[in-house]
C-alpha cells in the first residue's frame, strides 16, 4: 500500500513541474524568430516638368456665325430648315408671303410698259420732225421740241425700270437665304407667323472655324500674354486638344468683371458645338516638381498619405508620410509638399502596410 504522504509529495511536485515547465514553453514561443520582412517595390521620388495651371469654363463660338433676320414685314410661309440642318450658302431657309410685294412689282411694270410705249412714240415722232426739218417743212422749233419730248420720255422709262427692277430685287428678301456653309441653329418662329426686321428667325454658325471664349479673373492680368498654352479638356481632365492664346482683350467684361482672351480650337463636329461650354486649361508655366506613382498613394479621412522606405533599428522599415497633391501628371501625382527628390516610395503591397512594418525593398 502507497504511502499517503509520498503521494502527496509527488503530487505537488507534479504541479509544480506543470506551472514552470508551461511557462518555459511560453518563453520559448516568444523567442521565436520575427515574421520575414515584407517584399515590396519602391520607386525613387523623381523631378519632373510639371506645369502650372488654372481650370475655368470656356464657351466654344464660331468665327462665322450669322443672325437669320427678315428685312421685311410679313408672314411666314414656309420654314425649310430645322434645327441642326448642314446648309449650304444660298440654300432657301424661309420663305415669307411675298403676294404684297408682287403687286407692286406688277404695277411698277405696267407703268415701265406704258413709259416704253411713250417713249417708242416720241422716237418715231423725233425721226419725223427731223426729215420734215431737213425737207424745210418744219421749224428747227418743231425739232428741238420732239428732240426735248424723246429724252423726257427716254428718262421717264429708265426712271420706271430702275424702280421696277428694285422692287423686284425686294421680292428675294422674302427668300431668306443662308449667307454660308454651316449649321442652322434653333428655329423659335412658326409658319403662319408675322414677323419684321427685329424679329429673329435663327443662326446659322460655321463650325470650321471655332474659337473658346475664355474670361480670366483680373487678378490674374499679368500673366496673361498671348501665345500662353492653353489646353482644352473634358469633365474628367482628359485632353481634347491643346491650342494658344490669339486674342487679350484690352477691356474687362462688365458682366463677368473677367478679361476676355480667345484661342483657336480645330477640333471636329464630333468634339465640338457652336456655344458649347467646355473647361479650358491655361498653362502659366512650368517647373520641376516631385511626382509620385498613383499607386503609391492612399487616403485617409481625405489626407494623402504614402509609405517610404526608411531605416530603422534592425533594418528598412515602411513609414507613413502625409503629403500634399497637385494635379495628375499622365499615372503619377505631382507632390506639392511632404516629399524631396531621391526619397524611396513603395508602390505594391501598400495595403498590407502599416507604419513601421519592416520591408525588404526592390526597385
Amino acid at each position: 500500500m502507497a504511502n499517503p504522504r509520498l503521494t502527496g509529495i509527488s503530487f505537488f511536485f507534479l504541479i509544480l513541474f506543470a506551472i514552470f515547465g508551461g511557462a518555459g514553453c511560453k518563453d520559448a514561443e516568444s523567442k521565436q524568430a520575427p515574421p520575414p520582412p515584407l517584399q515590396v517595390k519602391t520607386k525613387t521620388v523623381n523631378l519632373a516638368p510639371v506645369p502650372l495651371t488654372d481650370e475655368y469654363v470656356a464657351t466654344i463660338k464660331s468665327r462665322r456665325s450669322a443672325s437669320i433676320q427678315p428685312q421685311v414685314d410679313g408672314q411666314l410661309t414656309g420654314i425649310l430648315a430645322k434645327s441642326g440642318d448642314h446648309v449650304h450658302a444660298g440654300q432657301v431657309l424661309m420663305k415669307i408671303d411675298p403676294l404684297k410685294q408682287q403687286a407692286v412689282v406688277d404695277q411698277q411694270r405696267s407703268t415701265e410698259t406704258q413709259k416704253k410705249a411713250l417713249l417708242d412714240y416720241d422716237e418715231i415722232d423725233l425721226e419725223r420732225k427731223r426729215k420734215l426739218y431737213e425737207e424745210q417743212v418744219s421749224s428747227k422749233q418743231d425739232l428741238d421740241l420732239a428732240e426735248q419730248a424723246y429724252k423726257n420720255a427716254k428718262a421717264d422709262y429708265e426712271s420706271s425700270t430702275a424702280a421696277r427692277v428694285t422692287q423686284q430685287r425686294q421680292l428675294e428678301y422674302y427668300n431668306l437665304t443662308a449667307p454660308f456653309n454651316g449649321v442652322v441653329g434653333d428655329v423659335p418662329v412658326h409658319v403662319g407667323d408675322y414677323v419684321s426686321p427685329t424679329t429673329l428667325l435663327t443662326t446659322v454658325d460655321e463650325n470650321a472655324e471655332l474659337e473658346a471664349y475664355i474670361y480670366i479673373p483680373t487678378e490674374r492680368a499679368a500673366g496673361i500674354q498671348m501665345g500662353l498654352p492653353v489646353q482644352i479638356v473634358t469633365s474628367s481632365g482628359e485632353l481634347i486638344e491643346s491650342t494658344k492664346i490669339t486674342f487679350v482683350s484690352p477691356q474687362v467684361d462688365n458682366a463677368s468683371q473677367g478679361i476676355l482672351v480667345k484661342a483657336p480650337v480645330h477640333g471636329s463636329l464630333a468634339e465640338f458645338r457652336t456655344a458649347q461650354l467646355v473647361k479650358a486649361r491655361v498653362i502659366w508655366s512650368t517647373s520641376p516638381t516631385p511626382t509620385v506613382p498613383v499607386l503609391a498613394v492612399m487616403r485617409i479621412g481625405g489626407q494623402a498619405f504614402v509609405y517610404v522606405v526608411a531605416q530603422a533599428d534592425g533594418g528598412v522599415v515602411a513609414k507613413q508620410r502625409a503629403v500634399n497633391l497637385g494635379d495628375t501628371i499622365g499615372n503619377d501625382y505631382a507632390v506639392t509638399g511632404g516629399l524631396k527628390p531621391g526619397e524611396q516610395v513603395i508602390v505594391s503591397g501598400t495595403q498590407l502596410l502599416t507604419d513601421g512594418t519592416p520591408i525588404q525593398a526592390s526597385n
